[in-house]
Protein backbone atom coordinates (compact mmCIF):
# COMPACT_ATOMS: atom_id res chain seq x y z
CA UNK A 1 0.00 0.00 0.00
CA UNK A 2 1.66 3.32 -1.04
CA UNK A 3 1.67 6.32 1.17
CA UNK A 4 0.73 9.47 -0.25
CA UNK A 5 1.94 12.98 0.75
CA UNK A 6 -0.29 15.12 2.66
CA UNK A 7 -2.70 17.62 1.31
CA UNK A 8 -1.28 21.09 1.43
CA UNK A 9 -2.66 23.13 4.35
CA UNK A 10 -5.01 26.00 3.23
CA UNK A 11 -4.00 29.35 3.92
CA UNK A 12 -4.68 30.58 7.01
CA UNK A 13 -5.49 34.32 7.67
CA UNK A 14 -5.81 35.22 11.50
CA UNK A 15 -9.17 36.64 13.01
CA UNK A 16 -7.24 40.15 13.54
CA UNK A 17 -6.23 40.65 9.91
CA UNK A 18 -9.78 39.31 8.17
CA UNK A 19 -10.97 41.95 10.68
CA UNK A 20 -8.43 44.68 9.17
CA UNK A 21 -9.07 43.53 5.64
CA UNK A 22 -12.73 43.63 5.96
CA UNK A 23 -12.64 47.42 7.65
CA UNK A 24 -10.24 48.74 5.02
CA UNK A 25 -12.42 47.28 2.30
CA UNK A 26 -15.57 48.64 3.79
CA UNK A 27 -13.60 51.79 4.33
CA UNK A 28 -14.18 52.35 0.59
CA UNK A 29 -17.57 52.24 0.66
CA UNK A 30 -18.67 56.03 1.18
CA UNK A 31 -16.42 57.47 -1.17
CA UNK A 32 -16.84 55.65 -4.12
CA UNK A 33 -20.15 55.69 -3.70
CA UNK A 34 -20.32 59.40 -3.76
CA UNK A 35 -18.00 59.26 -6.44
CA UNK A 36 -20.17 56.68 -8.71
CA UNK A 37 -23.22 58.89 -7.98
CA UNK A 38 -21.27 61.75 -9.23
CA UNK A 39 -20.37 60.54 -12.42
CA UNK A 40 -23.68 59.33 -12.97
CA UNK A 41 -24.85 62.85 -13.05
CA UNK A 42 -26.22 63.61 -9.30
CA UNK A 43 -25.59 66.54 -7.53
CA UNK A 44 -25.94 64.76 -3.71
CA UNK A 45 -23.19 66.83 -1.32
CA UNK A 46 -22.53 69.41 -4.08
CA UNK A 47 -23.68 73.05 -3.19
CA UNK A 48 -25.33 75.06 -5.84
CA UNK A 49 -22.13 77.73 -7.07
CA UNK A 50 -19.99 74.90 -6.51
CA UNK A 51 -16.81 75.60 -8.70
CA UNK A 52 -17.60 71.58 -9.11
CA UNK A 53 -20.12 72.39 -11.46
CA UNK A 54 -18.34 74.62 -13.99
CA UNK A 55 -16.36 71.91 -15.53
CA UNK A 56 -19.11 68.70 -15.74
CA UNK A 57 -16.85 66.55 -18.85
CA UNK A 58 -13.44 67.28 -16.54
CA UNK A 59 -15.60 66.26 -13.10
CA UNK A 60 -16.35 62.97 -14.46
CA UNK A 61 -13.16 61.83 -16.01
CA UNK A 62 -11.38 63.19 -12.48
CA UNK A 63 -14.35 60.90 -10.69
CA UNK A 64 -14.19 57.61 -12.84
CA UNK A 65 -10.33 57.94 -12.02
CA UNK A 66 -10.79 58.15 -8.33
CA UNK A 67 -12.63 55.32 -8.08
CA UNK A 68 -10.41 53.43 -9.76
CA UNK A 69 -7.51 54.43 -7.41
CA UNK A 70 -9.81 53.85 -4.47
CA UNK A 71 -10.05 50.32 -5.75
CA UNK A 72 -6.95 49.35 -5.46
CA UNK A 73 -7.26 49.59 -2.00
CA UNK A 74 -9.43 46.51 -2.04
CA UNK A 75 -6.66 44.48 -3.83
CA UNK A 76 -3.86 45.90 -1.85
CA UNK A 77 -5.82 44.87 1.10
CA UNK A 78 -6.76 41.66 -0.23
CA UNK A 79 -2.96 41.04 -1.63
CA UNK A 80 -1.66 41.85 2.18
CA UNK A 81 -3.86 38.89 3.69
CA UNK A 82 -3.59 36.07 0.93
CA UNK A 83 -1.01 33.49 -0.07
CA UNK A 84 -0.51 34.58 -3.60
CA UNK A 85 0.12 38.23 -2.11
CA UNK A 86 4.03 36.59 -1.10
CA UNK A 87 4.37 35.70 -4.33
CA UNK A 88 4.24 39.23 -5.69
CA UNK A 89 7.96 40.91 -6.54
CA UNK A 90 8.97 43.40 -3.92
CA UNK A 91 8.68 46.26 -5.72
CA UNK A 92 5.39 45.89 -7.13
CA UNK A 93 4.00 45.45 -3.65
CA UNK A 94 6.18 48.63 -2.19
CA UNK A 95 5.30 51.39 -4.73
CA UNK A 96 1.78 51.45 -4.24
CA UNK A 97 2.11 50.88 -0.69
CA UNK A 98 4.30 54.18 -0.25
CA UNK A 99 2.05 56.02 -2.76
CA UNK A 100 -1.18 54.77 -0.28
CA UNK A 101 0.92 56.38 2.61
CA UNK A 102 1.68 59.78 0.84
CA UNK A 103 -1.82 60.05 -0.29
CA UNK A 104 -3.49 58.81 3.50
CA UNK A 105 -1.30 60.25 6.30
CA UNK A 106 -1.55 64.25 5.71
CA UNK A 107 -5.33 63.29 5.52
CA UNK A 108 -5.09 61.22 8.72
CA UNK A 109 -3.25 63.79 10.20
CA UNK A 110 -4.69 66.61 9.53
CA UNK A 111 -8.22 66.89 9.48
CA UNK A 112 -8.06 65.69 12.87
CA UNK A 113 -5.76 68.50 13.35
CA UNK A 114 -7.91 70.85 12.22
CA UNK A 115 -11.21 69.73 13.74
CA UNK A 116 -9.46 70.42 17.37
CA UNK A 117 -8.56 73.77 15.92
CA UNK A 118 -12.33 74.02 15.22
CA UNK A 119 -13.50 73.05 18.85
CA UNK A 120 -10.93 75.35 20.55
CA UNK A 121 -11.23 78.37 17.99
CA UNK A 122 -15.12 77.96 17.80
CA UNK A 123 -14.74 78.43 13.87
CA UNK A 124 -17.43 75.72 12.53
CA UNK A 125 -15.87 76.13 8.65
CA UNK A 126 -12.72 73.83 9.84
CA UNK A 127 -11.40 71.36 7.10
CA UNK A 128 -14.20 73.30 4.49
CA UNK A 129 -12.92 76.32 1.89
CA UNK A 130 -14.35 79.81 2.26
CA UNK A 131 -16.38 79.31 -1.28
CA UNK A 132 -19.01 77.21 -1.93
CA UNK A 133 -17.07 73.06 -2.81
CA UNK A 134 -18.97 70.40 -0.79
CA UNK A 135 -21.48 69.87 1.91
CA UNK A 136 -19.95 69.86 5.44
CA UNK A 137 -20.96 66.08 6.06
CA UNK A 138 -19.20 65.52 2.69
CA UNK A 139 -15.77 66.05 4.47
CA UNK A 140 -16.55 63.76 7.34
CA UNK A 141 -17.68 61.52 5.34
CA UNK A 142 -14.83 60.66 3.31
CA UNK A 143 -12.36 61.41 5.48
CA UNK A 144 -13.88 59.47 8.06
CA UNK A 145 -13.41 56.62 5.58
CA UNK A 146 -9.77 57.58 4.24
CA UNK A 147 -8.43 57.57 7.77
CA UNK A 148 -9.97 54.21 8.49
CA UNK A 149 -8.48 53.02 5.14
CA UNK A 150 -5.45 54.61 6.69
CA UNK A 151 -5.64 52.71 9.93
CA UNK A 152 -6.64 49.54 8.61
CA UNK A 153 -4.48 48.67 5.36
CA UNK A 154 -1.33 50.42 7.35
CA UNK A 155 -1.41 47.62 10.21
CA UNK A 156 -1.74 44.78 7.55
CA UNK A 157 1.05 46.52 5.60
CA UNK A 158 3.23 46.26 8.91
CA UNK A 159 1.98 42.75 9.80
CA UNK A 160 2.85 41.83 6.34
CA UNK A 161 5.85 43.70 6.02
CA UNK A 162 7.29 42.36 9.40
CA UNK A 163 6.58 38.85 8.35
CA UNK A 164 8.04 38.86 5.02
CA UNK A 165 10.63 41.64 5.69
CA UNK A 166 11.79 41.85 9.29
CA UNK A 167 15.37 40.80 8.89
CA UNK A 168 15.87 44.26 6.98
CA UNK A 169 15.17 46.95 9.49
CA UNK A 170 16.19 44.52 12.33
CA UNK A 171 19.26 46.25 14.63
CA UNK A 172 20.52 49.87 15.06
CA UNK A 173 22.47 52.57 12.84
CA UNK A 174 25.53 52.05 14.12
CA UNK A 175 25.77 48.03 13.24
CA UNK A 176 24.59 48.83 9.98
CA UNK A 177 27.44 47.96 6.98
CA UNK A 178 28.69 50.61 4.96
CA UNK A 179 27.41 49.07 1.55
CA UNK A 180 23.69 50.27 2.80
CA UNK A 181 24.45 53.90 1.99
CA UNK A 182 27.37 55.18 -0.40
CA UNK A 183 28.57 58.15 -1.76
CA UNK A 184 25.98 58.32 -4.51
CA UNK A 185 22.87 57.76 -2.19
CA UNK A 186 24.72 60.22 0.67
CA UNK A 187 24.97 62.82 -2.33
CA UNK A 188 21.13 62.21 -3.27
CA UNK A 189 20.06 62.40 0.43
CA UNK A 190 22.16 65.25 0.79
CA UNK A 191 20.15 67.03 -2.64
CA UNK A 192 16.70 66.19 -1.32
CA UNK A 193 17.97 67.37 1.95
CA UNK A 194 18.87 70.99 0.34
CA UNK A 195 15.63 70.44 -1.80
CA UNK A 196 13.31 70.40 1.02
CA UNK A 197 15.24 73.56 3.20
CA UNK A 198 14.25 75.48 -0.60
CA UNK A 199 10.88 73.92 0.05
CA UNK A 200 10.17 74.47 3.27
CA UNK A 201 11.62 78.99 2.80
CA UNK A 202 7.24 79.66 1.52
CA UNK A 203 5.61 77.15 4.09
CA UNK A 204 7.08 78.62 6.33
CA UNK A 205 6.46 82.04 5.63
CA UNK A 206 3.06 81.15 4.95
CA UNK A 207 2.57 79.48 8.16
CA UNK A 208 4.00 82.64 10.05
CA UNK A 209 1.38 85.26 8.52
CA UNK A 210 3.40 86.06 5.44
CA UNK A 211 1.34 86.91 1.73
CA UNK A 212 4.07 86.43 -0.36
CA UNK A 213 3.45 84.82 -3.49
CA UNK A 214 -0.23 84.10 -2.54
CA UNK A 215 -3.56 85.64 -4.99
CA UNK A 216 -5.38 87.90 -3.59
CA UNK A 217 -8.32 85.04 -3.72
CA UNK A 218 -5.75 83.32 -1.73
CA UNK A 219 -5.29 86.02 1.06
CA UNK A 220 -8.71 86.31 2.06
CA UNK A 221 -9.62 82.37 2.22
CA UNK A 222 -6.77 82.40 4.78
CA UNK A 223 -8.36 80.77 7.59
CA UNK A 224 -6.83 78.49 10.48
CA UNK A 225 -7.04 75.46 8.44
CA UNK A 226 -4.96 77.18 6.11
CA UNK A 227 -2.35 77.67 8.89
CA UNK A 228 -2.84 73.95 10.50
CA UNK A 229 -1.90 72.58 6.71
CA UNK A 230 1.21 74.97 5.59
CA UNK A 231 2.52 73.92 9.67
CA UNK A 232 1.75 70.11 8.72
CA UNK A 233 4.20 70.49 5.63
CA UNK A 234 7.19 71.99 7.31
CA UNK A 235 7.03 68.96 9.90
CA UNK A 236 7.00 66.42 6.77
CA UNK A 237 9.75 68.26 4.84
CA UNK A 238 11.56 68.11 7.89
CA UNK A 239 11.32 64.85 8.85
CA UNK A 240 11.71 63.62 5.49
CA UNK A 241 15.02 65.07 5.33
CA UNK A 242 16.26 64.92 8.70
CA UNK A 243 15.22 60.58 8.57
CA UNK A 244 16.73 59.88 5.47
CA UNK A 245 20.12 61.58 6.50
CA UNK A 246 20.14 59.68 9.40
CA UNK A 247 20.08 56.29 7.55
CA UNK A 248 22.34 56.95 5.20
CA UNK A 249 24.92 58.37 7.77
CA UNK A 250 23.92 55.12 10.05
CA UNK A 251 23.90 58.03 12.66
CA UNK A 252 23.18 58.47 15.95
CA UNK A 253 24.51 54.29 16.26
CA UNK A 254 22.02 53.43 18.91
CA UNK A 255 19.21 54.69 17.14
CA UNK A 256 16.55 51.89 16.01
CA UNK A 257 16.74 51.49 12.26
CA UNK A 258 13.26 50.85 12.15
CA UNK A 259 12.15 54.02 14.01
CA UNK A 260 14.52 55.83 10.99
CA UNK A 261 13.13 53.75 8.44
CA UNK A 262 9.48 54.18 9.20
CA UNK A 263 10.23 58.10 9.35
CA UNK A 264 11.95 58.15 6.51
CA UNK A 265 9.62 56.59 4.36
CA UNK A 266 6.48 57.85 5.54
CA UNK A 267 7.67 61.85 5.72
CA UNK A 268 8.87 61.21 2.30
CA UNK A 269 5.71 59.60 0.53
CA UNK A 270 3.53 62.29 2.34
CA UNK A 271 5.38 65.47 0.45
CA UNK A 272 6.31 63.09 -2.93
CA UNK A 273 2.98 62.29 -3.64
CA UNK A 274 1.04 65.43 -2.49
CA UNK A 275 3.22 67.72 -4.05
CA UNK A 276 2.88 65.36 -7.20
CA UNK A 277 -0.47 65.39 -6.86
CA UNK A 278 -1.02 69.44 -6.01
CA UNK A 279 1.29 69.75 -8.73
CA UNK A 280 -1.15 68.22 -11.20
CA UNK A 281 -4.42 70.25 -10.10
CA UNK A 282 -2.21 73.02 -10.43
CA UNK A 283 -1.29 72.56 -14.27
CA UNK A 284 -5.50 71.99 -15.19
CA UNK A 285 -6.60 74.89 -17.44
CA UNK A 286 -8.08 77.56 -15.51
CA UNK A 287 -10.05 80.39 -17.74
CA UNK A 288 -10.64 82.81 -14.58
CA UNK A 289 -7.30 84.83 -13.65
CA UNK A 290 -8.21 84.67 -10.39
CA UNK A 291 -8.55 81.24 -9.50
CA UNK A 292 -4.94 80.19 -11.08
CA UNK A 293 -2.54 79.06 -9.08
CA UNK A 294 0.52 81.60 -8.39
CA UNK A 295 4.17 80.73 -9.83
CA UNK A 296 5.66 80.71 -5.96
CA UNK A 297 2.99 78.27 -5.00
CA UNK A 298 3.46 75.99 -7.65
CA UNK A 299 7.09 76.15 -7.15
CA UNK A 300 6.19 74.99 -4.09
CA UNK A 301 4.44 72.04 -4.96
CA UNK A 302 7.51 71.15 -7.16
CA UNK A 303 10.13 71.28 -4.65
CA UNK A 304 7.86 69.35 -2.24
CA UNK A 305 7.75 66.76 -4.77
CA UNK A 306 11.54 66.52 -5.85
CA UNK A 307 12.10 66.27 -2.36
CA UNK A 308 9.95 63.29 -1.60
CA UNK A 309 10.59 61.53 -4.95
CA UNK A 310 14.92 62.00 -3.93
CA UNK A 311 14.66 60.93 -0.89
CA UNK A 312 12.46 58.14 -1.30
CA UNK A 313 14.99 56.71 -3.90
CA UNK A 314 17.53 56.66 -0.75
CA UNK A 315 14.87 54.69 1.51
CA UNK A 316 14.45 52.48 -1.83
CA UNK A 317 18.26 52.19 -2.08
CA UNK A 318 18.45 51.53 1.66
CA UNK A 319 16.30 48.78 1.22
CA UNK A 320 18.14 47.21 -1.81
CA UNK A 321 21.38 46.50 -0.36
CA UNK A 322 20.05 45.82 3.01
CA UNK A 323 17.94 42.74 1.18
CA UNK A 324 21.23 41.77 -0.85
CA UNK A 325 22.90 41.16 2.67
CA UNK A 326 20.14 39.17 3.83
Amino acid sequence: MTRTAPLPRPHHVPRTRRALRGLAILACVPYVSLKVAWVAGSEIGIPAGSVLLDHPRMMVVANAVTVVADALVVVLALLLTQAWGRRFPAWLLALPMWAATGLLVPIMTGYPTQLVVAAVTGDGKAAAPAEPFLDPWVFGVVYGGFILQGLALGTLFVLYARDRWGRLWSGRLGALSARTSGPGVRAVALAGSVTALASATPHLLWATGSTTGLSARRIAERDADFHVLEAQWLCFLAVAAVATLLLVLRRPARLRVRTTLALAWTASAAVGCWGAYMSLVALLPETDPGKRVPGLVQLSYAGDMITGFLLAACVAFFLRRRSAEA
